[in-house]
């Protein structure tokens, strides 16, 4: 291996690295506000890409029937929920909320795509019909057992992960794709040719690090949940509803995992059960950070990403060996240097 080779392959593990820090700070976001180990994570960027694809081939994608589908379920079961609360006074903002404005999205990215939109406007229409998504997942499968065990929820979480896979199938076909990219600017540093697509997932990376910075640190609702990621209990007698957190924390990791899609789009053929790798090698980062720290678990994504392009120089064959081996030392350390306590269980 010569130093250009590493250079290069430096360069490449840096961007793919990037990517698995956005899934790996929006699984660390859900996880902490909701402790939920959010599996679907990656199934929900692969889905982006898959979108993405369709509408740049001028096809209405299966994501707008998923969306459907889950906004009706989710709005039957919050009203079963008001009506078994009594709480009807509720029932507007929820039909607003969990049935209409999904459907908006859907019937606006509709109209709008016979049109012919330009590729800015249809990463737009893609990143809005996959916002709802993890929202109305919450609603539909994590919120009636929010109270269950870490364990109990990490089950569930697998468990719609393979559901997600198979309605993939089903939305999207077998066939892999792969979207055009989106510059094809390209500069030059110390001797090393850096693509302009590579750049952009490094700076788009940055751009969302620094901006989930800035919300949690000097917006209201950035400051809500934090408080609920470490104290739900205590948040609640502060007058702060977990369950909204929650929705809120969803929202923000199924932007995050657009974006994540669309970025990693034009450099891999992505296919409809892509993102369970993408998703478990972004888990390999978070746990460096300790499912808590943000800057922890973009810093173990890079450091993954990095590992992955050496790793498939030496041996493509074997990577992902390699790469998932890095686990086991990694949790062990976590075992060894963590503080064991009896998990809380809220009355």
């Amino acid at each position: 291996m010569t130093s250009d080779i590493a250079a290069i392959l430096a360069i490449d593990g840096i961007a793919t690295g990037a990517v698995y820090a956005l899934v790996a700070i929006g699984t660390v976001l859900i996880f902490t506000v909701t402790r939920v180990i959010f599996i679907p994570f990656g199934d929900i960027a692969a889905f982006t890409a898959l979108t993405l694809a369709a509408l740049d081939a001028k096809r209405f994608p299966g994501t707008g029937t998923l969306v459907v589908v889950l906004a009706c379920l989710a709005t039957l079961m919050e009203i079963v929920s008001l009506v078994r609360g009594g709480e009807l006074r509720l029932l507007p903002r929820a039909l607003v909320f969990y049935l209409v404005l999904p459907l908006v999205v859907v019937g606006a990215a509709w109209l709008v795509m016979r049109a012919d939109p330009p590729l800015a406007v249809r990463l737009v229409l893609a990143l809005m019909l996959i916002a709802p998504i993890a929202p109305l997942l919450d609603r539909i499968v994590f919120r009636p057992i929010a109270d269950g065990s870490v364990l109990l929820l990490l089950t569930v979480s697998v468990a719609l992960h393979f559901a997600l896979v198979g309605l993939g199938l089903l939305f999207f076909g077998p066939e892999g794709v792969r979207t055009e990219p989106l510059t094809s600017l390209s500069t030059e540093f110390a001797g090393v040719l850096i693509p302009g697509q590579t750049m952009l997932i490094v700076v788009a990376a940055l751009v969302f690090s620094g901006l989930l910075y800035l919300f949690f640190d000097f917006t209201l609702v950035g400051k809500s949940l934090r408080a609920t990621a470490v104290n739900r209990t205590g948040s609640r007698l502060m007058g702060i509803r977990p369950e909204r957190a929650g929705t809120i924390a969803y929202l923000l990791g199924s932007l995050m995992a657009g974006v994540s899609g669309i970025l990693i789009a034009p450099v891999n053929t992505v296919f409809y059960d892509s993102g369970f790798l993408l998703g478990l090698k972004a888990f390999v980062g978070a746990i460096v950070g300790g499912m808590t720290s943000y800057p922890g678990a973009a810093i173990g994504a890079v450091g993954v990403g990095i590992l992955e392009s050496f790793a498939s120089f030496e041996s493509s064959a074997l990577k992902d060996v390699i790469v998932f081996s890095l686990l086991i030392p990694i949790l062990i350390w976590r075992s060894l240097a963590s503080l064991h306590s009896e998990e809380e269980i809220e009355e």
